[in-house]
């Protein structure tokens, strides 16, 4: 998928907003998977993307959190952590099997389906420029930043 178009989506978002790549077209978008709102991991990933905002900002980069959780859940995880960014929602899993970040994953010993933690960076041209798979939270915003401004 590298280089490669990403196809357009739209997705309902925190603010009452619905969120389509075709409207971002003209800027950098990092788009981060992520399994599940207010869970250590992801609350510490977010966090790490919100302090860091400023400066994604600063290069014109849209940062976009999305989960399978509903708008509501995102509403009360982007305020309680002060968010300055959007969450999607993917309820049905749309974007999720787009980019094939629904695996399998061990939970207390069971096998359950998840989202595997991901980030994808997507260009003003809308061209798939950079992914990474299976992340590991501590110092993952700022790696994802250091491409960004190799860009």
């Amino acid at each position: 998928m590298i280089d490669q178009p990403v196809a357009d989506f739209t997705l309902p978002a925190t603010g009452g907003n619905n969120v389509s790549l075709s409207a971002l077209l003209g800027k950098p978008v990092v788009l981060y998977f992520y399994p599940k709102d207010s869970t250590p991991g992801c609350t510490a990933e977010a966090q790490q993307f919100r302090d860091l905002y400023p400066d994604f900002a600063a290069l014109g980069a849209t940062v976009l959190g999305v989960s399978r959780d509903s708008v509501k859940s995102h509403e009360n995880f982007k305020a309680k952590q002060a968010l300055p960014f959007e969450l999607l929602s993917d309820a049905e899993e749309l974007l999720c099997s787009r980019f094939a970040v629904i695996k399998l994953k061990k939970l207390y010993g069971k096998e359950v389906r998840g989202v595997e933690r991901s980030t994808f960076v997507i260009d003003g041209d809308g061209r798939l420029r950079r992914e990474w798979r299976g992340v590991k939270v501590p110092g993952h915003a700022q790696e994802v930043l250091d491409y960004m401004r190799s860009l």
